[in-house]
């Protein structure tokens, strides 16, 4: 398993970050397939964000952005670690708790 540090300035610049690893894991051509993502909840409040794209012929590969450590995993899709992405700091613009698409 790799280890990268990345400084990312909003909640877009992550998302299409974790999109072009997730990509480029399986050589998948970015933008052509779905991601999905949902919060992850620890104790009522959101700790996390999963993000996982659909790709090709049931090909599902996941990350889990852990936000209180600010650390990005990255999952294959037999589930192997393949990659642990340390952000500098925190997005600036919105944290996954002020996102709209994670109201309660």
């Amino acid at each position: 398993m790799h280890a990268t540090t990345e400084h990312h300035n909003d909640l877009d610049s992550v998302r299409n970050y974790v999109g072009r690893v997730l990509c480029s894991r399986d050589n998948l051509e970015f933008g052509c397939f779905a991601i999905s993502e949902s919060p992850l909840r620890r104790g009522g409040r959101v700790c996390g964000v999963y993000f996982c794209l659909h790709g090709p012929r049931l090909l599902r590969l996941t990350a889990i952005w852990e936000t209180e450590s600010n650390t990005i995993l990255f999952y294959g899709s037999q589930g192997e670690r393949f990659l642990k992405t340390q952000l500098v700091s925190p997005p600036g613009e919105a944290s996954p708790t002020d996102a709209p698409s994670f109201a309660a």
